[in-house]
């Protein structure tokens, strides 16, 4: 997959390096060379792109801020020399997060991830195929993909007790796994992907699925040590499923 690219960094050399690295990689087509983000503004809304590398320090307006105006379908890789802007970077929703002097390893590594990222929303977008037989669709798929530490991490629904809402963040509690998955993604963003026929919400901070509830006591669900809280908005929806199962 050719993916069009573009760079914004105020060193003329971080610059040069960057534009020598998407020479020699044959899946980029570079689109665009900005000095500043001032510049990058003009420029690049004439010029839509898939991929933008994204310095972070840069005078008048910061990558961070520049970020804000870049169309949701451009994936952002940033740039910088200072560590701790990584979690900033995050919270704008970026691809992935090189530090400077970035090596080319460093550098394909983050194609590669952008590459996998457009295949699974290209996979996404595709309308699902049809039956054998009777024309009705396929059955629904059996696992996500949640961004979590910068990679795309595949979570299978059977695995999946239930989602814990944390303003910007969710933690996916799995069977599997000791320890929740934490996402940059909300709980509400997170519920449109899952299937309703599975997944049940029972608190503004809480969906837990059907399949896993195995005790209810004093109107919270028990999963091990951990209790669940069920409001009173979510609570006849929760009594109506349980109703359906009772001997």
């Amino acid at each position: 997959m050719l993916l069009r690219c573009a760079l914004v960094d105020d060193e003329p050399l971080a610059l040069g390096l960057l534009e020598s690295y998407v020479r020699k990689t044959p899946t980029l087509e570079l689109c665009g060379s900005y000095t500043s983000a001032i510049q990058a503004l003009k420029g690049l809304p004439e010029q839509p792109v898939d991929l933008l590398f994204l310095d972070i320090q840069m005078p008048e307006l910061n990558g961070l801020e520049y970020a804000r105006h870049v169309p949701e379908s451009t994936r952002i890789v940033f740039t910088t020399a200072f560590e701790q802007y990584a979690l900033e970077g995050y919270r704008v929703n970026a691809l992935d997060y090189l530090l400077k002097p970035i090596s080319y390893a460093d550098f394909l590594e983050a194609v590669d991830r952008a590459q996998q990222w457009f295949g699974l929303r290209k996979q996404a977008e595709a309308p699902a195929p049809a039956a054998a037989g009777n024309g009705s669709l396929a059955t629904e798929a059996d696992y996500i993909y949640v961004k979590s530490d910068y990679k795309l991490v595949q979570v299978r629904l059977d695995d999946i007790l239930y989602i814990e809402g944390l303003k910007d963040y969710v933690k996916i509690h799995l069977a599997s796994e000791p320890r929740p998955l934490l996402s940059l993604v909300s709980l509400r963003a997170l519920e449109e992907r899952l299937p309703k026929s599975r997944f049940l919400r029972v608190h503004r901070s809480f969906i837990v699925q059907k399949s896993h509830i195995s005790v209810i006591e004093k109107g919270r669900i028990v999963f091990g040590k951990d209790y669940i809280p069920v409001s009173e908005s979510y609570k006849q929806e929760l009594q109506n499923y349980v109703n359906e199962h009772i001997i």
